[in-house]
Formats: structure tokens, sequence, C-alpha cells
């Protein structure tokens, strides 16, 4: 049978099956150890039913992966949805730039959710949709509390399986719950479809909300760190940077302190968001630092 792995604990798989659209409680089998190949959480997998009663299988093989992350450790992620408040908190925008540098290195597309709309002007949501535009994301705003945008979010994800981060306070649980209200059940409850109590130690889980669509909550971050990238490398993860590079005067342009530099040019002719180019410098100049020690 074939499913989806939407759960690892203490060496065993949970495994959504397509089929009947069940959870099974899986071991892997020795070859996995064999080879020192450790599945991971997203994982297609093709799997054996060993006590239909009990809902227990045997995780045969996994197929390969088309992308995977190292934190949360989950594999073939078709999209991000990350969201931030546009007030209480207010954006921590160079902490949005750093997930999506993530993202786009990952080769992942990313969507913004701006929630909380209600606590801003229309000028404000403006203002951050500009910022924003030449991202190559998609930028949505919402007020998941009173239920607006949620369902051109719900539509979004059909058919993906998506990853759900933001920093903790922006309303990412609320939507959480919306889309899955299993997703914060506590040690005791029940889960309808396996009769197995939920963890409440946060781990990779991920949530089927359809047959073919998934999506993945991640605990509240507060920092995103890109230790193995390089200075020189940042430049590529900008996409509003691409239609400018090779113009300027040095082909190894760092779009900084250089005489002649074309993306400078178009930050201040406002081609380029002058937020996200600040962000930029202030990647590479704290990469640069690390390197340094």
């Amino acid at each position: 049978m074939r499913g989806k792995i939407i759960r690892s604990l203490a060496g065993f798989y949970d495994v959504y099956c397509y089929e009947d659209g069940l959870e099974y409680r899986c071991r892997a089998r020795g070859i996995f150890r064999k080879d020192k190949f450790r599945p991971l959480v997203g994982d297609e997998a093709e799997f054996t039913v060993t006590h239909a009663k009990d809902m227990e299988g045997s995780l045969d093989g996994i197929e390969k992966r088309k992308n995977f992350l190292v934190r949360p450790p989950v594999a073939n992620i078709d999209q991000a949805l990350v969201v931030f408040a546009l007030a209480s908190p207010d954006p921590n925008l160079f902490l949005l730039d750093r997930f999506l540098v993530r993202m786009e290195k990952a080769g992942i597309p990313a969507i913004i959710l701006f929630n909380k709309e209600d606590l801003v002007t229309e000028e404000e949501v403006r203002e951050y949709e500009r910022i924003y535009r030449g991202s190559g994301c998609r930028v949505l705003t919402s007020c998941v509390r009173d239920g607006i945008g949620v369902k051109e979010v719900l539509e979004l994800m059909r058919g993906r399986t998506t990853v759900l981060a933001g920093p903790s306070g922006v309303g990412k649980s609320s939507l959480t719950n919306i889309l899955c209200p299993e997703a914060e059940m506590e040690v005791g409850e029940v889960s309808r479809k396996t009769e197995r109590g939920k963890q409440t130690t946060r781990h990779a889980e991920l949530f089927a909300i359809g047959s073919d669509t998934f999506f993945l909550d991640t605990p509240g971050f507060s920092s995103l760190f890109l230790e193995d990238l390089k200075p020189e490398e940042v430049r590529r993860y900008f996409r509003e940077f691409r239609e400018h590079e090779g113009q300027c005067r040095y082909e190894d342009c760092m779009h900084i302190s250089e005489p002649d530099c074309e993306i400078k040019r178009a930050v201040e002719a406002g081609e380029i968001s002058r937020e996200r180019y600040e962000n930029y410098v202030r990647m590479v100049s704290e990469l640069r630092e690390v390197k340094r020690y």
C-alpha cells in the first residue's frame, strides 16, 4: 500500500494511507538500518499491513525525495506558508527575509500571510505589499480570528503539502485549529481515526486535511540561522535582484560598497524595495562576521 509518513515517534512511523484515509503505525524494515537511511516525516512510503485490527504495518520502501529540510526534519514540501502579524507583535521583516532566503535555497515556494489586518490601516497593508512585490512570493492578508482570508489560504493549500511557520503570537495556532481541530489535542484525548492519544511533545508532524492535502505546523521561532550559506551566495536568493544581475561594473559585485552597482541604482530608483535590500546587506554582514570566527 502507498501512503505518506505523517509522524515519527520512538522508532515507529505513522503512515497516512492514500487508499482508505486511515493511519497505520509502522516499524521500518531492517534494510533501512543496514543502509543507514532514516525515513522522514513527509516521505512517500510503501508499506504492508501486518495487523489490520491494530492498524499496524511494516515500512517497506521510500520514494525518491524532491526536497527536504533539516529544521524541522521533513521531506517533500510543496510550499511554505509563513505567517506574520501586521501588529501586536509588529512584523520582524529581517526574520521574515531570512526565512524566505532559507526557502528559496531549498527550492520551496513561499506564500506570505500577514495576519491581524484589522489592527492596521489600509495604507499600512499596502506598504507591506509594496515591500514584497518583487520577492517572488504571493502576499495575502487576513484576520484569522474573524475567519477573514482563511478560505483563500485553504484553496492555496489544496492538493499540496505545506509547511506552516512564523513567530509566536501571530495567529498561527488559531489558523492551525481552523485547518485541523485535532492538531492541538492534549494528552488523554483520542484521535478519531486511530483511537490513539496524542503526544504534547513538539515534533515534526503532518496533519491531513484531505486525501491529498497536508500541512506541517512548526513551533514559533525567534531566530533562523543561515550558517550554511556563504556571504557571496545570499544575493542569489533575492528574486528582485535577478533582472539586474550582470549589469554591474564588476562581475562579482556584492551590491554593497562597489561603485557602478546596478542593484544599488535600482534601490535608489524604487525598483527594488529598500527594506529588502537593507536586510540583504545585514545578512551578508552577519555571515561575514561568523566567517571571521
